[in-house]
């Protein structure tokens, strides 16, 4: 093994640990087993990404979080009240004082962690002054509502033009976090049918109580500052719902006739207007293509009718379900929550039923499919009572899910299998018997290229990141369980980030001939070079991570046999992937480089994570949107990875066709105790 190679243990951790959940694995990290609430509720693969973004404080020896994503001071937004200033510690001070969240630390997003002083929550009452205290960047924060109002002032082009598009972009991207989406509907709905009378004479622009427009809904109090024309009005609202429409467009295609109301109440209030304001017709008629749009959840403007239909009858595959070359060879797809999937429910006997069952459905309807299917299946004499549905891993830890929850399936570890069993029946189950023994032998990997695997892997990732909606990082982190969209495709980036390690792992300690190993090691080097070439920093860190196994890294015969040059390469990639002064060095990089590249998707979870726990949402009833802001920059620097097409010319031939389906359908061991195993047989501890 080349010197100065470091495991990356709490990296690794994350894929060897339980799947944490309400009532889930005993001894997950993060979660209580017995269930939790808040962030211990999260979905489970979060609690398997996030405590691994931790460093070592060299003074105590203790675990702290850093955080650091590229960080710009944001513009002032204004104050709908005039009251309540936010303040965040500037970036160029790295100071400030306040009460963080949970009575934790807070450390200035963009600072590394070898420079980073105890800093306060983002929220901090401020004089008139606007100083904020510790040379902060002033924000003013509001109620959600009132914040709503702002930006309807803002597009009108009443004030705060020169910011009114990175407001709009930050609120459209963050709103659902302090605003649920029904509230702001009925909100731009009120101010839509809100009458000024500004055409007729005044009455209505003293700032006085005005009815909610028609809906029942109560009295909103307007202003006097934000009295708009009518005309002004229902053109700001039209604009800012067109930009819903459109940052939302695909979840909402998703949701069917729940989504269409509001576009279509939308429109039939706009069409009763048209005889008042006749230069509202050209956003009638765009309204009108939105209520198209959104009643067809599966339009495609290149799809024939029959495509159309074509999909909605498809039975969608995941990584490792039903193992179909052809469907693995299709480009991917985002997944949508009412796509169906085959699925395999195992009996504690490791009997199976086959169900179909939608993406997003919940464990009461999956436990009803399985059921149906038990009570017609001969090997069930006995009619199945009361069940449960309980995720095993390939190292026997168990979580049991609630009846609620839903979409479970993209939550589910490499080589985790759904149960159906009896309460009583629970602490009986075992994994499966080829999650728990191995064959050795040599691998396929020998017979292909380095080049093509790696462009392959290239492709596949890329794939993926682009199925990823980018609201879905901001409802996967700050919304967990409760989230109104489900994160199903960035569930699956993280499972792919998983695999590859194991798959690194796995292919190396099948291989029983000491030169052959080596000459794996070399190819797995060259590919991480190749994926570093290529820009997909994702693929090149899980195959780093994947070498670093404790496992792997223990092959000491395996690590003198290789080459200097490949040690050096190795040992550089190892530096990209060091965790120390906040993943400087990944930081670097990824600044270094130009769009079309794929980034290392759990750290972008983990900054995520860090700003959203550090930081308070409200303070009183009032909206922390600096926080907003910062959590908005951070999605479009997401929006920037993917600004260019990753454009790559691969070929058709067999052997090419055949290792794309290779690399689609990774056979991988996770457990690492197997994984420990089969390296003490390969090179014994006295050896």
């Amino acid at each position: 093994m080349p010197a100065g190679m470091k495991p990356l243990e709490k990296f690794l951790k994350k894929q060897t640990t339980a799947l944490t959940r309400a009532g889930g694995f005993v001894g997950g990290v993060g979660d209580k087993a017995s269930g939790g609430t808040g962030a211990s509720r999260r979905r489970a693969s979060l609690s398997r990404v996030v405590p691994f973004f931790r460093e070592t404080s060299p003074e105590s020896g203790q675990s702290r979080e850093v955080f650091s994503p590229d960080n710009e001071d944001p513009p002032s937004w204004p104050s709908a009240t005039g009251t309540g200033l936010v303040t965040v510690p500037s970036s160029a001070n790295g100071s400030g004082a306040g009460s963080g969240h949970g009575g934790g630390d807070v450390r200035s997003p963009s600072l590394s962690s070898d420079e980073q002083s105890s800093e306060a929550s983002l929220i901090t009452e401020s004089s008139s002054s606007g100083g904020g205290g510790g040379g902060g960047t002033p924000v003013h924060s509001d109620t959600p509502d009132n914040l709503t109002l702002t930006v309807l002032d803002s597009v009108a082009g009443k004030c705060y033009g020169h910011c009114t598009e990175t407001l709009l972009d930050d609120f459209m991207l963050t709103h659902p976090i302090f605003l649920t989406t029904d509230r702001f509907q009925q909100v731009l709905l009120q101010q839509f049918s809100l009458e000024m009378r500004g055409k007729e004479g005044e009455g209505e622009a003293k700032g006085e109580k005005r009815e909610g427009g028609g809906d029942g809904d109560g009295e909103m109090e307007v202003p006097r500052e934000r009295v708009l024309d009518g005309a002004e009005r229902k053109h700001a609202v039209l604009n800012v719902a067109f930009r819903y429409l459109d940052t939302y467009r695909e979840l909402l295609q998703e949701e069917g006739e729940r989504s269409n109301s509001f576009p279509k109440e939308l429109y039939l209030r706009a069409v009763q207007e048209l005889s008042r304001y006749p230069e509202l017709v050209e956003d009638v008629l765009k309204l009108q293509r939105w209520t198209e749009i959104l009643h067809c959840p599966y339009d495609k403007r290149t799809q024939s009718d029959e495509e159309k239909e074509s999909r909605k009858k498809q039975v969608r595959p995941l990584f490792r379900h039903f193992r179909r070359i052809d469907a693995c060879l299709q480009p991917r797809e985002a997944f949508r929550g009412s796509d169906e999937i085959f699925c395999r429910v195992y009996t504690p006997d490791h009997s199976y039923v086959t169900i179909r069952s939608r993406l997003s459905c919940r464990v009461g309807e999956i436990l009803a499919l399985v059921k149906e299917k038990l009570q017609y299946s001969e090997d069930q004499p006995v009619l199945p009572g009361n069940l449960i549905l309980v995720a095993v891993t390939s190292a026997g830890e168990k979580a049991v899910f609630r009846p609620s929850d839903e979409a479970v399936f993209t939550t589910l570890g490499v080589n985790t299998h759904l149960f159906a069993c009896e309460p009583s029946e629970l602490e009986s189950l075992l994994p499966l018997p080829e999650e728990i023994h191995w064959t050795p032998g040599d691998s396929k990997l020998h017979d292909m290229s380095a080049e093509e695997v790696a462009n392959q892997l290239v492709v596949f990732d890329w794939e993926l990141f682009s199925c990823v909606h980018e609201v879905e990082f901001v409802c996967y982190v700050f919304h967990g369980e409760q989230s109104r969209w489900r994160p199903l495709n960035l569930e699956l980036v993280l499972q792919r980030c998983s695999e590859v390690q194991h798959w690194v792992a796995t292919e190396i300690l099948q291989c029983q001939s000491l030169p052959k190993r080596i000459q794996l090691l070399r190819k797995f080097i060259k590919i991480a070079a190749l994926c570093k070439q290529q820009q997909d920093l994702l693929s090149l860190l899980a195959v780093v991570l994947g070498l670093d196994n404790p496992a792997v890294n223990r092959l000491r015969l395996t690590w003198e046999g290789l080459p200097g040059k490949f040690r050096k390469q190795f040992q550089q990639f190892e530096s990209i992937a060091d965790p120390s002064r906040n993943h400087k060095s990944y930081r670097d990089l990824i600044t270094s480089l130009r769009p079309p590249l794929i980034p290392f998707t759990p750290l972008l979870l983990k900054d995520l994570t860090f700003l959203h726990e550090s930081c308070k949402t409200f303070h009183g009833e009032l909206v922390n949107f600096e926080k907003m802001h910062k959590v908005a920059e951070m999605v479009r620097i997401i929006r920037r990875y993917r600004s260019t097409q990753l454009a790559m010319d691969m070929e058709t031939s067999p052997s090419h066709l055949q290792t794309k389906a290779y690399v689609r359908q990774l056979q991988v061991i996770d457990n690492q105790n197997l994984l420990f195993e089969m390296s003490c047989k390969l090179e014994p501890k006295d050896t």
